[in-house]
């Protein structure tokens, strides 16, 4: 079964939305980025949400003290790490981390069993951004790296292309922010709705 998650949730009303929807996940930003969001805001929200939601913190290059602090603090379940962190720094937070990788060519291919997570997110490459490109990538490599633990798949998707990103990839999740928007930080009600039902409708599909 094909997990879903909602990145860059700013507000309750987004969150309770995607949660109303079916979403296994929401994403928290605490790094730069016009999705960023403050402890003291994910805190307010994430102690309104109902059970069994799976409430992940995106971190870039923080130091452990602040990703611990925050965590507890805001009830988050996982870390989502999307800078240089080491595999050390990594396998320091196991099993409660997941690293992103920025696809850039097949090379990183070689650079996920370096790392201790739980999963590795995939996304697309862009020299200026940790992530949120709202571009996507080639989803071959990611489909390759299925045999090396559990792939999120990140980067472009969309409620128009994430049966197709399925079909491919056969990923364990997939991850969306900027394509269910409406402008950066604010959720499309309907594009996240839409998302969610696509993706749950492709989850059934063969695995090859």
């Amino acid at each position: 079964m094909v997990r879903i998650k909602i990145c860059g949730i700013t507000n309750l009303e987004d969150a309770l939305v995607a949660v109303g929807a079916g979403t296994d996940a929401l994403g928290f930003v605490f790094a730069p980025s016009p999705r960023q969001v403050t402890p003291e805001q994910v805190h307010s929200i994430t102690s309104r949400l109902p059970p069994f939601i799976y409430k992940v913190g995106v971190f870039v290059d923080a130091d452990m003290e602040e990703v611990q602090r925050t965590m507890s603090y805001c009830h988050l379940d996982i870390a989502q790490l999307h800078g240089s962190e080491s595999p050390e720094f990594c396998q320091a937070l196991f099993p409660r981390v997941i690293k992103s990788f920025r696809v850039k060519d097949d090379s990183v291919l070689s650079l996920l069993p370096r790392y201790k997570v739980s999963a590795y997110l995939l996304d697309s490459y862009d020299p200026h951004l940790a992530g949120g490109t709202g571009k996507s990538f080639n989803w071959d490599i990611a489909r390759k790296a299925n045999s090396l633990g559990y792939i999120i798949l990140s980067g472009g998707l969309t409620p128009q292309n994430v049966t197709e990103a399925i079909e491919q990839v056969h990923p364990y999740a997939v991850d969306t922010s900027s394509g269910v928007e409406s402008e950066p930080g604010k959720k499309d009600h309907a594009k996240v709705r839409a998302f969610i039902q696509t993706a749950r409708a492709g989850q059934s599909l063969p695995r090859l």
